[in-house]
């Protein structure tokens, strides 16, 4: 198996979830010794860990936390510290098979509120060394010490550590306020650690939710080089009925963990509140996101002499496009394609939006990844029978380039000529969280395929005559994590051949006018509409702020929202926030791009009347 530094480097590594919160679970009582388990109930033990690698982890935890000489001697076990470290790593190891990593768990020996004091040192480093050795000895892949409130302890654990040769991982501890209960504060221990030869991988875990611990990896990324994990817990326990329960839902979980992932933290894992759920869907997540091959050139190029081709000029593709070239103000209502066969509910409502002048409907393929009639024959249904032309989105995640460019070229054939080029929401976010993601390309390289088709040529270099007129739209996400990335990724699909872009649900209308300021800064002109999304409740705004990827609300909506004293207010206010909204950027953009939320035509052309 090759060393977790190498693994780290090439892909973010899942880490499992809560071994306390699992054998509470199962009955057992928080005054026994969990670690004693490992002998006295081996199956148990063996049980978690064999949940944790079906649900996909990359790396387990030995269950050792606390299985020093210190801890188990207030249980009147410390004779049974080898016999149990031993244990400990056997069941792992069992569990883990030949391609999940066993990291050895240690624990701190001080509790946050004592004191560290060098004088102890030479004790304390002899209580680490009789606990890694036996789990040294029985072979684990790595060193996770975890947990740890004081950075002088967490070092002096690590130079132990490092005497035995493999890979060690130091995670702090620390509040919501970035700060230890010492007051040392996150980038004091991150400057620390990074500093610290002995250290190869540093994170934080425990003590906080996801979203505070999306906060502080923003603030610690940028102070090391060294690989980032973020073990946080399943959000602040409640109590409910007299017992203490984690909230935070597996798929509001897996958001945050994708956030850090893409900021840049190279391992996610779960702590105290997290289960085999949390991490199912954490894998699923983060392993169909890192698995997105971001072709940019995918077009073979041929010796052959390729015939001169006449390009369909902006204009003359579409009558959107032909408003967008003129400088006119473009509008477009988002309806779901229908679960069923029946499409004369979705039809009755683009008629009304064609009664209502609604320049194009915008129809999301599998959004959320779900599965619904093909938008593509609902597209071609739209506009064969309604006379209203349509937005195609057309995403990578369910066929491979061949497919993608057949699709294409027929729904050209039939029709279509506007399409939204986008990646699509990976598998896990939907009703088929088993189903699996293709990717051959994103909407980079998508953009570049389409734009090549419009000028003649094919995935394999060949020739196309006539050649396509598709107008091609791209997405975009002005109020993304990480600005930088989203305006070079943005910037990509223009040079690939994107010819205008839908952004996300707009809630922010200065981080909009941000981005396109940067974006103009950069050459990038191409016309932006604005995606708005009328919202109809305080709980809508919240799920759209937790758990919908690319959707910022900002706490000032949210105050708003939650004002709304029964529906016809919420749907009210709703309409006057995006009105709002849509009269602020208005100057900047080529139009607008309304959701109707729940399938509510009404409401979107309210926003537009």
């Amino acid at each position: 198996m090759r060393n977790i530094l190498e693994q780290i480097k090439e892909h973010p590594l899942i880490f499992d979830g809560a071994m306390g919160t699992m054998i509470y679970s199962k009955g057992v009582f928080i005054n026994a010794c969990y670690e004693q388990l490992c002998v006295t109930n081996p199956a148990l033990i063996a049980q978690i860990h064999e949940e944790y690698v079906e649900a996909g982890a990359d790396v387990i935890e030995t269950n050792s936390y606390g299985a020093n000489r210190i801890k188990l001697q207030s249980h009147g076990l410390a004779d049974q510290l080898e016999a149990i470290n031993r244990a400990a790593v056997r069941l792992a190891r069992e569990a883990a098979g030949d391609d999940v990593l066993v990291a050895g768990s240690v624990g701190p020996c001080l509790k946050s509120d004592q004191l560290f004091e060098e004088r102890h040192a030479d004790e304390l480093a002899a209580v680490f060394r009789e606990h890694m050795a036996v789990l040294a000895d029985e072979g684990v892949d790595l060193f996770l010490i975890e947990t740890f409130t004081h950075i002088q302890e967490a070092r002096l654990a690590a130079g132990v550590a490092k005497a035995f040769g493999v890979p060690v991982f130091v995670s702090m501890t620390v509040g919501k306020d970035g700060e230890t209960r010492g007051g040392q504060k996150i980038e004091q221990l991150v400057e620390a650690l990074h500093a610290d030869a002995n250290v190869d991988g540093i994170g934080i875990n425990c003590g906080i939710g996801p979203a505070a611990a999306f906060s502080i990896t923003e603030r610690a990324l940028p102070l090391t080089t060294k690989p980032f994990t973020v073990m946080a817990n399943a959000g602040v326990p409640q109590l409910v009925e007299g017992r203490m329960i984690y909230m935070s839902t597996p798929e509001y979980f897996t958001e945050y963990c994708k956030r850090m992932i893409q900021l840049g933290a190279r391992g996610v894992g779960g702590c105290c509140g997290t289960t085999p759920e949390h991490i199912a869907e954490m894998a699923r997540n983060i392993k169909s996101l890192s698995g997105v091959k971001k072709h940019r050139t995918i077009v073979k190029h041929s010796d052959r002499e390729m015939p001169a081709v006449a390009v369909v000029p902006l204009a003359e593709k579409c009558s959107f496009a032909a408003k967008l070239a003129a400088g006119e103000k473009v509008t477009s209502v988002e309806i779901t394609p229908p679960r069923s066969i029946d499409l004369r509910p979705m039809l009755d409502k683009c008629r009304v939006c064609k009664d209502a002048g609604i320049d194009a409907i915008n129809i999301p393929d599998g959004p959320r990844a779900s599965a619904r009639i093909s938008p593509m024959v609902a597209a071609l249904a739209i506009e064969r029978e309604i006379g209203i032309e349509t937005v195609l989105h057309y995403c990578c995640r369910d066929r491979n380039l061949i497919g993608m460019q057949s699709d294409l070229l027929g729904g050209y054939a039939g029709g279509l000529r506007n399409y939204l080029i986008i990646t699509g929401d990976p598998p896990k976010l939907g009703d088929y969280p088993d189903s699996t993601a293709v990717f051959d390309v994103d909407a980079v390289g998508l953009t570049q395929v389409v734009n090549n088709l419009n000028h003649g040529i094919d995935v394999g270099g060949n020739p196309i005559d006539p050649p396509t007129g598709i107008l091609i739209g791209v997405g975009a996400n002005p109020c993304a994590i990480d600005p930088a990335h989203e305006l070079q990724h943005y910037l990509n699909k223009i040079n690939a051949g994107a010819e205008y872009a839908i952004t996300q649900p707009i809630f922010d209308p200065e981080a909009l006018l941000r981005f396109l300021d940067s974006a103009a800064a950069k050459g990038a002109t191409i016309p932006v509409v604005a995606g708005v999304w009328p919202l109809v409740s305080f709980r809508n705004a919240e799920f759209l702020a937790n758990e919908v990827p690319g959707v910022e609300v900002p706490d000032s909506i949210l105050e708003r929202m939650s004002h709304a004293k029964s529906k016809e207010d919420g749907r009210k206010l709703g309409i006057e926030i995006a009105r709002e909204i849509c009269e602020a950027i208005s100057d900047r953009v080529a139009g607008f791009q309304v959701s109707a939320p729940f399938g509510i035509v009404d409401l979107a052309l309210q926003v537009l009347d």
